[in-house]
């Protein structure tokens, strides 16, 4: 379902490198079950600064109604993008080699007032919740998205009803 850069996209999933995907494609995931169009790509704060103020500044000019956006480390990329568009914002920590993710939750939720960022957990679950949150957002005014995620969240009370303890 990804889209490419200049097409119908409605969500950005933006990750500051590469080896981000093992995460940020569980939000991808969630996304395509629901049938929202989405691109992915990489746009680091850091290393590719320009890129990051032109991803940004256009977002909502595109037609983006959110921005998914992981990082580790000084994890900067989601509230910079938050500082450059009025898309929301939606930031997952990604898991760093030496702090395991809290300096990249740090980073992401200590925003300043004026400049929000909803920020998830660290890592896969983050990703999802993150994608979760953007589906039940863009619900809001859409009645067949709404209808999706009821289902979506009454298979999962049917698969924890189901479940015994112990488990087999």
């Amino acid at each position: 379902m990804s889209s490419p850069a200049n097409s119908a996209a409605r969500v950005g999933v933006v990750m500051g490198s590469a080896s981000d995907w093992n995460v940020m494609q569980h939000a991808t995931h969630i996304l395509e079950q629901f049938h929202i169009a989405f691109e992915a790509r990489v746009v680091s704060a850091h290393r590719m600064p320009h890129d990051m103020v032109e991803y940004g500044a256009a977002a909502r000019g595109r037609g983006l109604q959110a921005i998914i956006a992981g990082a580790g480390g000084a994890a900067h990329l989601p509230g910079m993008l938050a500082a450059l568009t009025p898309v929301p914002v939606f930031g997952v920590p990604v898991p760093s080699r030496y702090l395991s993710g809290e300096d990249s939750l740090l980073s992401i939720v200590q925003m300043p007032k004026g400049v929000p960022v909803a920020t998830f957990a660290i890592g896969e679950a983050g990703a999802a919740n993150a994608a979760l949150h953007v589906v039940a957002t863009l619900a809001v005014h859409d009645v067949e998205l709404a209808r999706q995620l009821d289902a979506y969240r009454a298979q999962q009370t049917d698969t924890a009803r189901a479940m015994k303890v112990p488990p087999p």
